[in-house]
C-alpha cells in the first residue's frame, strides 16, 4: 500500500506570480485617462486649494457690495465649492494612500501565507515518502513472515 496524493497547484498561483500586485501608476492608459489623472493630481493639492481661495477672495469685495444674497451665493457657490473641492481631494488622496498601504500589506501577507502553505506541502511530501518507505518495509516483513510459516 502506498500513499498516492498528488498536489495540484491552482492555475491562479502561477498567473499571479507573473503579474504581481496591481498598481495604478503601472496601468497603461490612453491620452484622456492620463490627462484626467494629471488634472486630478494637480487639483488634489493644498497648493491648488490656496490658489482657489485667493481667486475666490479676489471677488469677495464685489460680493459684499451686492448685499446679503450675493454674499451667501459667493460663499456657497464660489468659496465652498472651489476651495473645498481641492481640500476634499487632498483628503481622498491621503485616504487612498492609506488604502494602498493596506492593500500592499494584505498582498504581502497573502504571499507569505502562500509560501508557508508551499513549505507545508513540501513537508507533507517528505512525510509521505517516509511513510511509504515504512509501509514498504512492513510489507516486506509481512511477506517474509508468511513465507516462513
Amino acid at each position: 500500500m502506498k500513499l498516492k496524493f498528488e498536489h495540484q497547484r491552482h492555475p491562479h498561483i502561477d498567473e499571479r506570480k507573473k503579474t504581481g500586485q496591481v498598481k495604478v501608476h503601472e496601468k497603461k492608459t490612453d491620452l484622456n485617462s492620463r490627462l484626467a489623472l494629471l488634472l486630478t493630481t494637480g487639483v488634489g493639492t493644498m497648493w491648488c486649494a490656496y490658489i482657489f481661495a485667493i481667486l475666490a477672495l479676489l471677488v469677495l469685495p464685489d460680493a459684499i457690495k451686492g448685499g446679503m444674497l450675493t454674499l451667501i451665493q459667493w460663499v456657497s457657490q464660489t468659496f465652498i465649492q472651489l476651495v473645498m473641492l481641492s481640500v476634499i481631494m487632498v483628503g481622498q488622496n491621503i485616504l487612498g494612500q492609506a488604502a494602498d498601504k493596506r492593500a500592499e500589506a494584505t498582498y504581502k501577507d497573502a504571499d507569505a501565507t502562500f509560501h508557508e502553505a508551499m513549505e507545508i506541502q513540501k513537508h507533507l511530501k517528505e512525510q509521505d515518502e517516509a511513510i511509504n518507505a515504512i509501509l514498504d518495509r512492513l510489507e516486506k516483513m509481512e511477506a517474509n513472515r508468511t513465507k516462513e510459516k
